[in-house]
Formats: C-alpha cells, sequence, structure tokens
C-alpha cells in the first residue's frame, strides 16, 4: 500500500517511473510488461515465501535488470526489499553506476523468533545493514527506528513516514446495517483487528485479551479481517468470533467506522498502518508504545499505550475498555484528529526532494525519470 501511493504520487508530480516485481500467484496469465502512463510494471518469476504460500519474492535477475537499464537507463534505482531480487538490483545498479537508495519497510530479523529460526537472528541483522549501508540512503517510516537503526550501524538514515487516506478511513464511514448483519446492538462494544493472519503479529496475545474482555463485558464482540496462513486454526480455536477474510479497502473502511475498539499487539512493526488507519476511522486504540502508535496515540486523549512486550498492562489495558464506556466514548472522539495533518502529498514531497538529493541533482526536472525496484512484500489484505 505504502508503495503505490509513492508510486502513484511521483507520478502526479511528473515523473516516470518503473516498477519491478515478482508475479503473484492471482496474477498467472497477466502480461508482463503492464503500463500505465508515466508507470510501466515488469512481473518477473518469483517462488512461495516459505510458510507464507500467498505471497511470492523475487528471484535473481540480474541480466535482464542490466539490459534494461543499459536500454533505458534510470537516473535512480530505489530498492524497496532485500531479498534475491532486490539484491540482484542492487549489484546491477553498482555495476552500471546508477544511484541506489533503498527501504527498510520489515523487521525480517524479527521475523526469525516467530518462525523459530531464531538462529539466524544474527545473520540476518548483519544482512540487512550490509545491503543498505551499500545504498546512498536507506529510508524508514519513524524518526524512532532511524535512532535504532543508526545505532546498529546503519548510515546514510532518512525518515520516509506514512500518510493515511482520511477520505477514506473516517468516522463517517460507520454502517449500523453491518453492525447489524454482525449480530451486535448499538451499544454494544466490537473490537476490531486487520492484517494478514500470521505468526509475527502476535494473535495469540489479541486473543487472550479478547477472551479477557469478553469475560468482563460479554457484550463484547470481535471481528477479524484479513486472510493469511493461521486463519483455518484461529477460526476452529475462536469459533465465537467473526472472521471475514480478504475485503477490498471500501469494504474494510466501513470495517474500521463500524467498530468501537482497536487492538494491536505486534512488536515487530517498522510503522504499523493500521494504527493510523483505526484512528482515521474513530476508533479507540490500545497497543504497545511504539512505531506509529508511539507518533499518533496521546495516552487518555485517542488511546491507551503500554511499555512494549509487556503482556499484563497489555491485558488491563484491554479491559479497561471492555468496561469503561465513557473511556471508549473519550477516545474515539479524539482519535481522527492524531492523523488529519498525515497527508500522502506532503510526505511524497519529502521523498522526492530526498530521492533527487541523493541522485546527486539540485533541481527536480518536470521530465526527470525515476526507476523504483520493488519485491512487493505486501499483506494480504490488500488489493
Amino acid at each position: 500500500m505504502t508503495l503505490g501511493h509513492l508510486v502513484q504520487g511521483l507520478a502526479r508530480r511528473g515523473h516516470r517511473l518503473t516498477v519491478i516485481r515478482p508475479r503473484q500467484r492471482a496474477e498467472q496469465g497477466a502480461a508482463e510488461i503492464q503500463t500505465d502512463g508515466p508507470v510501466t510494471q515488469y512481473l518477473l518469476p518469483g517462488l512461495p515465501i516459505p510458510g507464507y504460500p500467498l505471497l511470492r519474492f523475487g528471484l535473481p535477475a540480474g541480466r535482464q535488470l542490466r539490459r534494461l537499464w543499459r536500454r533505458q537507463r534510470p537516473d535512480l534505482v530505489h530498492i524497496a526489499t532485500e531479498g534475491p531480487l532486490g539484491f540482484s538490483a542492487l549489484r546491477s545498479a553498482r555495476i552500471l553506476g546508477l544511484p541506489v537508495t533503498s527501504s527498510f519497510h520489515t523487521n525480517f530479523h524479527h521475523y526469525t523468533h516467530d518462525y523459530r529460526f531464531s538462529w539466524l537472528f544474527s545473520l540476518t541483522a548483519k544482512w540487512l545493514r550490509y545491503f543498505h549501508n551499500q545504498t546512498r540512503r536507506t529510508f524508514a517510516p519513524t524518526r524512532e527506528l532511524c535512532d535504532q537503526l543508526g545505532g546498529e550501524g546503519y548510515a546514510n538514515l532518512r525518515v520516509l513516514s506514512r500518510g493515511v487516506d482520511t477520505a477514506l478511513f473516517a468516522p463517517a464511514r460507520r454502517r449500523p446495517e453491518l453492525r447489524a448483519a454482525w449480530g451486535v446492538g448499538a451499544d454494544d462494544p466490537v473490537v476490531i483487528h486487520t492484517g494478514r493472519l500470521a505468526r509475527e503479529k502476535n494473535y495469540g496475545l489479541i486473543f487472550r485479551a479478547f477472551d479477557a474482555m469478553r469475560a468482563a463485558n460479554p457484550r463484547c464482540r470481535f471481528v477479524v479481517v484479513g486472510d493469511g496462513p493461521l486463519r483455518p486454526g484461529l477460526q476452529v480455536k475462536h469459533g465465537y468470533c467473526r472472521f471475514t477474510g480478504f475485503v477490498d479497502r471500501g469494504v474494510l473502511a466501513e470495517h474500521y467506522a463500524s467498530a468501537d475498539i482497536y487492538l494491536h499487539a505486534s512488536t515487530t512493526e517498522t510503522y504499523g498502518n493500521v494504527a493510523a488507519e483505526a484512528l482515521a476511522s474513530g476508533l479507540a486504540f490500545a497497543g504497545y508504545d511504539y512505531a506509529a502508535a508511539h507518533e499518533l496515540v496521546r495516552p487518555g486523549e485517542n488511546g491507551l499505550l503500554v511499555p512494549v512486550g509487556d503482556e499484563p498492562a497489555f491485558l488491563a489495558a484491554a479491559g479497561r475498555l471492555a468496561t469503561e464506556p465513557a473511556l471508549v466514548t473519550r477516545l474515539r472522539a479524539g482519535a481522527a484528529a492524531a492523523v488529519q495533518a498525515r497527508s500522502w502529498s506532503s510526505i511524497i514531497e519529502r521523498f522526492e526532494a530526498d530521492l533527487s538529493e541523493a541522485a546527486g541533482a539540485t533541481k527536480v526536472p518536470a521530465n526527470r525519470e525515476s526507476r523504483i525496484e520493488n519485491q512487493k512484500l505486501v499483506s494480504p489484505l490488500l488489493p
């Protein structure tokens, strides 16, 4: 989603972009080259991610990239994912003398714990640092994360924040008929969680929190939006919750706004777009104090924050939202205001200036050509 906003935003500002990414499972049979105005996409071969077959990772494509970039030399290569395709892009760009920037979107090294490969943590962390330090700029979504990465030896860091579409995600999207379809009354508290249903999202704690909420207030209901490898098991174990599966962005916005409370228990986010979307939709938020929540939530005014990893505090915060309706009302009233200034236009303008600086330009010409290389490891929630 973030990369889609960046690509379209740069295109609207007069740039031409090429997106190079692996073909996903649902795109079998689609044309290899797709052009839409100033944006051209190349769909390359990929393989299913181990343990997460819904998504594919890109394979090395150095020869193809060098052939393309010799024919149409870009001003800049931006690498969005550190996998085999991204590494071949890095090597190819360096061979051709092209400036390269990168984005730190995902804490892959922390995922090694969730997927029982803890012995790879140190190796993966070193690989990520080595990869990004080969580029002229590494963009991370928060100042907090930039400071953390700087302490770990990353160089040339810049903030590339995230925006939120407040026209789409808004309290006005609330639908009484949708709540009725969920079987809840006007005053019944509805908890919602959205995202890919995968181990790194800490669903064990989320469901323990909701079970405690339901025990304290039997009127509480839980709606889970999204898909992923954990969905079948979670549905069997928690049959009292509503699982919607994948929904498109418009329906997602209605689901957010038709709920009341958002629980966010992940500890591996680099940002967490769902926090911004939940606040924009007018939900009372409870989560750990880091990433987007740290930037956007004012404790006691539009949400509740607890120290990262403090599970008893997280459960206590969830319990308060189940039993203190006046608190939920107050937090919801202040939620949307927290993200009103987070426009994508200002973020893209800053990104454009940083890319221009990295490319060595002092001014961005109207017809400037940029190349964005993207392995596109995105949530299955998204279209």
